[in-house]
């Protein structure tokens, strides 16, 4: 077990301690450190990057670079952020990316077979278990061993500070962890792929000027460096005049070998029957070491989907059956108009006709 820093066996480093203390104190957003008589104890995790004076320097993640065979080591605090004494085990494990592409990482009972597995404390344990009292903190240094064999490429897990919390009827295991990314040298193959894209419509019949686009598209990583993504996304209609304005849209890391399904939504898209959809990806390594930053190909991909105007077909059938209506009756009313004049015409003859044979009948 390792042993805490303690300002009675470390009087130079009480100072340190101190700014520790007090950073973790307003970097967690754990309980406060001491609760009023008769209030539950609260359960509080800390876990910070440490240089190697012993105190926090700035780091949000641990990050290395290194071949294969080669170790690294490095330092994390732990610290207890609750009202009540608490029993710690820090371990590490592996990443992974959920179906939805959220960044996860494996139960503290499976093992891992990554970084999380290249990890050792001190006295050469997989895990480090101590207790700590409230706002205590604890040092402790670990070695990441990269094997010979190591494939290339990124290697992503976290470093766990777990607490067990037993419930009446409940055990909640509280973890808070650092992620570690460990990029193993050798030949790099940063890429993103598309692998489906699919777009449908969505809008009320009744309003031709307003709905939506629902993109459905799934992405692999096929490389070996861990992605991020920025997206920007349109939708074009007859001639490639633009349905609606580009919109912007990311995804989180997607570790190498994993595949996630997102769905994004463009609004402001009226029913122009033909819709193509459209939507460039940019991958970018999402690390704040500029040593592992890359470039890689952004990705195209489009599809086609229709939205159907009611409303505008509607209206356009209601004005052709008016119009088809007043031209039937014009016609009929022009052709009772042909008949009242070829009737009247038929009667003045036939009068005229008359008269004349009357007036011959009269004649000496």
């Amino acid at each position: 077990m390792l042993s805490s820093i303690s300002r009675r066996r470390f009087p130079a480093l009480g100072a340190a301690l101190i700014a520790v203390l007090a950073t973790l104190a307003l970097l967690s957003p754990s309980a406060p450190a001491t609760a009023a008589e008769g209030d539950a104890a609260t359960v509080g995790v800390a876990t910070r990057p440490a240089g190697e004076d012993g105190r926090p320097d700035g780091r949000s993640r641990f990050t290395y670079t290194a071949d294969p065979g080669q170790s690294v080591t490095d330092r994390v605090l732990v610290g207890n952020t609750g009202t009540a004494r608490q029993d710690f085990t820090v371990y590490a494990t592996d990443a992974f990316n959920a179906a939805d592409g959220s960044f996860s990482l494996l139960a503290t009972a499976d093992t891992p077979t990554s970084v999380g597995a290249w990890l050792r404390f001190e006295d050469g344990s997989e895990r480090a278990t101590f207790s700590l009292e409230p706002n205590e903190v604890r040092l402790l240094t670990f070695t990441i061993a990269f094997p010979a064999e190591a494939t290339p490429g990124d290697h992503v897990g976290g470093l766990v500070a777990s607490v067990v919390e037993q419930g009446q009827q409940v055990t909640v295991d509280r973890r808070v962890a650092t992620t570690i990314s460990a990029r193993v040298s050798g030949e790099l193959q940063p890429q993103l792929s598309i692998s489906s894209y699919d777009a449908s419509y969505e809008g009320d019949w009744w309003n031709p000027f307003a709905g939506d686009v629902r993109l459905r598209y799934t992405v692999t990583n096929p490389g070996n460096v861990a992605l991020a993504a920025n997206l920007t996304s349109g939708v074009g209609t007859w001639f490639g005049i633009p349905a609606t304005g580009l919109q912007g849209g990311s995804i989180p890391m997607l570790l190498p070998g994993s595949t996630a399904t997102y769905e994004f939504t463009l609004g402001g898209v009226g029913q122009w029957l033909f819709l193509n959809p459209h939507t460039v990806l940019s991958p970018f390594v999402d690390s704040p070491d500029a040593s592992q930053q890359l470039s890689v190909t952004p990705v195209n991909r489009d599809a086609i989907t229709f939205a159907v105007p009611w409303m505008l077909l509607i209206l356009l059938a209601l004005a052709a059956g008016a119009f088809l209506l007043l031209r039937w009756r014009r016609r009929r009313d022009e052709a009772r108009a042909e008949q009242w004049i070829d009737y009247m015409e038929r009667a003045t003859a036939a009068e005229a006709k008359e008269l004349a044979d009357a007036a011959g009948a009269s004649a000496p």
